[in-house]
């Protein structure tokens, strides 16, 4: 039987003071990230560095010099290091790493991708320093000893409790390992700033067309293709529907191709990487996510935060978020079928679009504010350092 009761957040409950109660002694904690991209993974990464700094924590984002992530920390006012990261067992990233953590006393070390992750391990070895590891994919990990870096982990944080529970039931990890942290969001942060109105004349988009919006890395797994077969079938009957899409990725250019070939060029609107979510999330009138696999996407708490409706695939932890026919409308994953109609619905029934949104954005904003995830980190750090010996040894 899974073991739910490790988890730090408990999604019921209103956030309070109490629940994390804190000491106000300050930990030095680094974070690791080899990844080059700018998504989900990397937002959570600098906008949980920055409420933990704002709560006095020493922190330090340690990357390589290519890494997106870099400058983004840095024009946040985050500390960063850069290092060549070459490699799992690359002695040029180790060995400069591991001195930092020694003489600089860090007592965290919280990696995010594989690479990183290898790196990590090795350079925590024979330091005072605890190891974590955040999990923010819904992809089995491989617990085995050509794997070996997995039984190393102090703690791994998943960002739901549908990817700790299948890090238990199918890859063989210790339920007193793992603890869910869902990502929380800057709320108040992540507001619009400009009018509707104002994003639609700069986009060319008419004021009464139905706006699809899909947020996210142009990636396979995205299944950008899928949402574009289901656009064209919705647009078969929604003329002045369109479809932004925001986000660059490996499949942009194929899936530009694709929007030509299904005749619906002329509705789609490809946008590259922007800096406006939230004004394009307000400007739009659903969320759509086609994703084939998922963890706990943010751009579906971002937009349940705003109060937009969501219409996405039956996947990973999008449950969590969705709750079909509450707070979003879910299909199962490759439904074209199945995801047109739910845009039908909400385009069909705005009264139904406000109700899913009013809906989803209460709950966000009770259970997954930026302030609950950094309490729940905070207090799971501070039980770590306390803790004598490695916690994922035996």
């Amino acid at each position: 039987m899974i073991e739910r009761a490790r988890s730090v957040i408990v999604p019921s409950a209103p956030p309070t003071t109490k629940l994390f109660a804190t000491s106000k002694v300050p930990i030095r904690i680094i974070h690791t990230e080899w990844s080059d991209g700018w998504g989900g993974q990397e937002h959570r990464i600098v906008n949980e560095m920055l409420g933990m700094q704002r709560r006095g924590h020493q922190m330090l984002l340690v990357t390589r010099s290519d890494a997106r992530i870099a400058e983004q920390a840095k024009a946040r006012g985050i500390a960063v290091r850069l290092l060549p990261f070459k490699g799992k067992a690359d002695a040029s990233t180790i060995l400069p790493l591991r001195r930092w953590i020694r003489d600089e006393d860090y007592q965290i070390v919280n990696t995010h991708s594989s690479i990183d992750s290898w790196i990590g391990m090795f350079a925590t070895r024979g330091t005072k320093a605890k190891l974590v590891r955040t999990r923010h994919l819904n992809i089995p990990l491989k617990r085995h000893w050509t794997n070996f870096v997995h039984y190393f982990y102090d703690r791994v944080i998943t960002c739901g409790e549908i990817m700790r529970d299948r890090l238990i039931m199918e890859c063989g990890f210790p339920s007193e390992l793992l603890v869910s942290i869902p990502t929380g969001i800057d709320f108040e942060a992540f507001q619009p700033v400009r009018r509707r109105l104002d994003v639609r004349t700069e986009l060319g988009i008419p004021l009464q067309s139905f706006v699809v919006l899909m947020v996210g890395i142009v990636r396979s797994v995205k299944r950008h293709d899928l949402a574009l077969a289901t656009f064209a079938k919705f647009q078969a009957s929604w003329h002045d529907a369109r479809l932004v899409i925001v986000g660059d990725g490996p499949k942009l250019l194929e899936c530009q191709k694709l929007a030509n070939e299904l005749g619906i060029q002329p509705h789609v609107s490809f946008l590259g990487f922007r800096n406006d979510v939230a004004d394009l999330m307000n400007a739009a009138d659903v969320l759509l996510l086609t994703s084939q696999s998922e963890g706990v996407p943010q751009a579906i708490t971002q937009a349940l935060g705003l109060g937009l409706p969501v219409v996405a695939t039956d996947v990973g932890g999008v449950p969590e978020l969705i709750k079909n026919e509450k707070t979003g409308l879910l299909a199962p994953a490759g439904d074209r079928n199945g995801l047109s109609n739910a845009l039908a619905r909400i385009a069909n029934d705005r009264t139904l679009g406000r109700e899913l949104g009013r809906r989803g954005q209460t709950y966000v904003h009770r259970c997954l504010d930026v302030d609950r995830m950094c309490s729940a980190t905070e207090l799971l750090y501070r039980q770590m350092c306390k803790a004598g010996k490695k916690l994922g040894q035996s």
